[in-house]
């Protein structure tokens, strides 16, 4: 069976250098990788490579849940272009397309069967959403 695709994307004013940067280093991640303010990124480990592994620990801020987001690189450009499988093997890509000092992010992901679709993109997107801020703010 074919995996169901959504489509999330923000266009940042900054370089795509600059987003480069603090969407893959977990000293970032932390800061800006979650969905609503009552959860958090404790942890994060990144090796940004083909065949590296990358996690980010999410839970929610009252202790009542929580979860490791993970998977492995399958292809890797610097400042352009990420692919990765996630743990339970859906599959993600991120493109990030510059121009002057703003630069669209566009995710692709594999819908999982657990959530409704609409849910789940209401969720990366406001990932997606913080992440825009956080950059542009820092």
């Amino acid at each position: 069976m074919k995996a169901t695709k959504i489509t999330v994307e923000t266009t940042v004013k900054a370089p795509a250098e600059k987003l480069w940067e603090q969407y893959t280093s977990p000293k970032h991640i932390v800061k800006w990788n979650n969905a609503s303010d009552d959860w958090h990124t404790t942890k994060a480990e990144n090796d940004l490579r083909p065949g590296g592994r990358f996690l980010s620990r999410m839970e929610a801020r009252d202790g009542s849940a929580g979860f490791n987001f993970e998977g492995v690189y399958d292809d890797v450009k610097l400042n352009e272009y990420i692919a990765y499988t996630m743990t339970d093997g859906r599959k993600a890509e991120i493109n990030f397309t510059g121009k002057n000092n703003e630069t669209k992010m566009t995710v692709i992901f594999d819908a999982e069967n657990e959530n409704p679709i609409e849910m789940q993109r209401e969720g990366w997107q406001a990932i997606l959403d913080n992440f825009r801020k956080y950059v542009e703010t820092n």
